[in-house]
């Protein structure tokens, strides 16, 4: 059976449809669950998409973490299930504490709509299991505040504890110690600010994230349905 993915949508969500798409284009099957929604039944994983939820107001993620769907999303990703956060979902799942660290303003305050390259650095993740280490992946990025910054003990646990997925080849927008993307110490849980779910199309984006939503819905597969 399929694996089902439930892809949350915020006011000012915009990614969703493109999460979906790929997901299914990939064997998985893809469920939209609305942010009130307090129950995650039936779900293998979870994508938070990209987008501007609550329009960014406070900051990123500031208001979209106190969402009826965040308590379910932190129990199941306690409970060991496949979380991934993307750009604004990544903002989300900080907001929220489920990863460390925050997102602030690009360096040079400019949003930024490109390519970027990012080298794997961890294969043990619901993101990158279907890679290898030193993997480089071209993925697209877009946003204004993917600029990775955590206090120095953070960073240390970050180093100490391999929390690090995903970093840049080429810094674009002035993130700490070039990291693209960052999970959590059991690799359940991921968060990163470049589009795995546009690059699963040679027509429109290229196709190296589509080793990264396959290997989430790989590890989905290989748990019970929460």
């Amino acid at each position: 059976m399929a694996a089902t993915v439930g892809v949350v949508v915020f006011p000012g969500s915009n990614c969703e449809h493109d999460a979906v798409e790929a997901i299914e284009a990939l064997g998985g099957t893809a469920r939209i669950v609305w942010h009130g929604s307090a129950d995650l039944g039936g779900l293998d994983a979870v994508i938070l998409p990209g987008g501007f939820a609550h329009g960014d107001y406070l900051r990123p993620g500031a208001i979209a973490r106190f969402s009826p769907v965040m308590e379910a999303v932190g129990e199941f990703a306690r409970s060991g299930g496949p979380v991934v956060g993307i750009c604004n979902g990544f903002q989300v799942l900080t907001e929220a504490r489920l990863l460390p660290g925050a997102l602030q303003k690009n360096a040079g305050l400019r949003f930024l709509c490109r390519e970027a390259t990012v080298r794997v650095e961890r294969t043990d993740t619901a993101l990158t299991s279907g890679t290898n280490v030193g993997d480089q992946l071209v993925l697209s990025i877009n946003h204004f505040d993917g600029n990775y910054l955590a206090d120095p003990e953070t960073r240390r646990r970050l180093a100490e504890e391999g929390m690090v997925a995903l970093r840049y080849v080429g810094n674009p927008n002035g993130s700490m110690d070039d990291i693209a993307g960052i999970c959590n110490p059991e690799g359940n849980v991921v968060g990163l600010m470049p589009h795995p779910e546009r690059a699963c199309d040679p027509l429109t984006g290229g196709t190296d994230g589509a080793v990264l939503i396959g290997s989430l819905l790989a590890s989905a597969g290989v748990r019970t349905s929460y």
